[in-house]
C-alpha cells in the first residue's frame, strides 16, 4: 500500500536474526496501511551491506524505515545503529528499535544513538499487531520524516 506521506510504497528494511519474529512481523506489516516493499536481514552486516548497497546488495532500495533488533549476530544492533546515525548518507533514515531487551543500558544507548523509537517487542501477535497499528499511526498521523532521498 501507498505511504500517504510520499504517495509511494514505504520501504521496510527489518533487521531480525529470529525467523519467527520476522515472519510475524511480516504478517503484521502486511495488513497495516504503513506496509509497502518489505526488506529483510539477519544480522548487522548484511543490515550495513543493505543500507550502503553492497555485494549482493547493489540493487536495494533506500529503506523509509528500518526496524532493528539489538541481538544480532555478526553486528551488534547498537552497531549497526550507530554506523546509520554516523553516515551523512543514511542518518536521515528513522530506525524504529524492536527488540526484547528492557535493559536500560540498551534503551538509553538506543536513544542516545538517536534511535526514533525504542519497542519491546511482545511475542504475542496480537500484541505485535498493536505494536505495529501504533508505529503505523505515529509514522503516518504524527511524525514529520525527512524528505525521500532515492539512492
Amino acid at each position: 500500500m501507498a505511504n500517504p506521506v510520499t504517495a509511494e510504497p514505504l520501504e521496510i528494511l527489518l533487521v531480525e536474526d529470529s525467523p519467527t519474529d520476522a515472519l510475524l512481523m511480516q504478517e503484521a506489516l502486511a495488513s497495516s496501511t504503513l506496509f509497502g516493499n518489505f526488506h529483510h536481514v539477519e544480522n548487522g552486516e548484511d543490515a550495513m551491506a543493505f543500507l550502503r548497497h553492497h555485494d549482493r546488495f547493489a540493487d536495494a532500495p533506500r529503506p523509509g524505515l528500518v526496524l532493528l533488533d539489538l541481538n544480532l549476530p555478526r553486528k551488534s544492533g547498537l552497531e549497526v545503529l550507530h554506523d546509520i546515525k554516523e553516515d551523512d548518507d543514511l542518518k536521515t533514515i528513522p530506525v524504529v528499535v524492536l527488540t526484547t531487551s528492557r535493559d536500560e543500558a540498551d534503551v538509553k544507548g538506543s536513544y542516545g544513538m538517536h534511535a526514533n523509537c525504542y519497542v519491546c517487542k511482545p511475542v504475542e501477535f496480537r500484541k505485535l499487531d498493536e505494536v505495529v497499528q501504533g508505529i503505523e499511526h505515529f509514522w503516518l498521523n504524527v511524525a514529520t520524516l525527512p524528505p525521500r532521498e532515492h539512492t
